[in-house]
């Protein structure tokens, strides 16, 4: 059996935009829903939502029955959780928060294996379908799918020095805790946080990465897809649930 393509990594790489839903529930019923529901991606997410390691799992099985993409954020730099990730078959990371580059840097070596990083090496997991993906070693780094978030004015300013590191695919904007870092907590549309997140896009695209970012209004959204967005989540599982 062969590595499983990242149809995401290939499409963002080919310029295509991918447009995508938060998953916060912990569902795996309605991760499904959501799956099948049209979007390119679904995001499921450990760093606000209440999840479990089996619930990833569970949420990966299922959207994997479904013509739609996985990808999972991680709640911290954790190497231990970074790796059962990995063995669980995740092929889109994102990591939130990463302020700069010697911190990319050690994301880097927990994601790929000795020599060049430290993953720790097993035969038998989900992510190589239980050892029957003979070739896993040999391309799960190409297929692999690294996204930081950058979420302060110190992250923005590192842009630059990060963006050196060959690894790294999508550089997503967390407008939330930038207008907190900015002095603006709970106002993402003031015009001070707006034009920092346009000339980050900016700033992204000249740096030959992948930019992203989250909006749930659909004006903003297409606003932020003008700028060179190709990477958007348009909704949640749970904004879903709740709005009227």
């Amino acid at each position: 059996m062969k590595i499983k393509k990242n149809k995401l990594k290939a499409d963002l790489i080919n310029g295509q935009v991918q447009i995508g839903c938060w998953l916060s529930l912990g569902n795996n019923v309605s991760a499904e829903r959501c799956a099948s529901a049209g979007f390119d991606w679904n995001l499921i997410d450990l760093e606000h939502a209440p999840l479990e390691l089996n619930q990833v799992h569970q949420q990966l099985q299922v959207i994997a029955g479904h013509d739609c993409n996985s990808v999972v954020r991680a709640d911290s730099t954790n190497k231990v959780l970074i790796k059962k990730l990995l063995d669980l078959g995740v092929q889109s990371l994102m990591i939130p928060n990463v302020q700069d580059l010697e911190e990319l840097k050690d994301i880097v070596r927990y994601v790929t294996y000795p020599p060049k990083g430290v993953r720790g090496v097993s035969t038998n997991t989900r992510a190589n379908l239980y050892g029957r993906v003979s070739d896993y070693f040999n391309f799960v780094e190409n297929e692999f799918c690294l996204m930081i978030q950058v979420e302060t004015r110190r992250a923005i300013e590192q842009i630059n020095k990060m963006s050196t590191v060959s690894e790294l695919d999508v550089i997503f904007i967390g407008p939330q805790d930038l207008a907190a870092d900015l002095g603006h907590l709970g106002n993402p549309s003031h015009p001070e946080v707006r034009e920092l997140m346009k000339d980050t896009i900016s700033l992204i695209v000249e740096n030959k990465k992948i930019p992203g970012i989250l909006s749930f209004d659909f004006t903003d959204a297409n606003y932020w897809l003008s700028q060179g967005v190709k990477f958007i989540a348009v909704t949640s599982d749970q904004f879903l649930l709740s709005k009227n």
